[in-house]
């Protein structure tokens, strides 16, 4: 059901209200080193996933079979074949 402007503005004000009256208390903050170390995390991943796809790309210009780099990527041959193709094409 649409609200009227007045409706909006009541709103706002209460909720302006509650922004003003708040007092932070020592159980509202949390420390943000494991979301630090997430984002890091993240980072790392993706540059070594990048990494990753360039080895590959370089092992099968260099003539190595999907099946060769498949063992050394803990897989199937075909399996790595199927994630890679793309980066080694390129």
């Amino acid at each position: 059901m649409p609200r009227s402007m007045q409706q909006i503005i009541d709103s706002a004000e209460t909720l302006a209200d509650r922004f003003e009256a708040y007092a932070p208390e020592p159980g509202d903050q949390r420390d943000p080193r494991p979301l630090e170390q997430l984002r890091s995390a993240v980072a790392d991943r993706a540059a070594a996933e990048a990494a990753l796809a360039a080895a590959v790309t370089t092992a099968r210009q260099t003539g190595y079979s999907w099946a060769t780099i498949g063992t050394l990527l803990g897989t199937s041959g075909e399996a790595a074949r199927q994630r890679y193709t793309d980066a080694a094409a390129a």
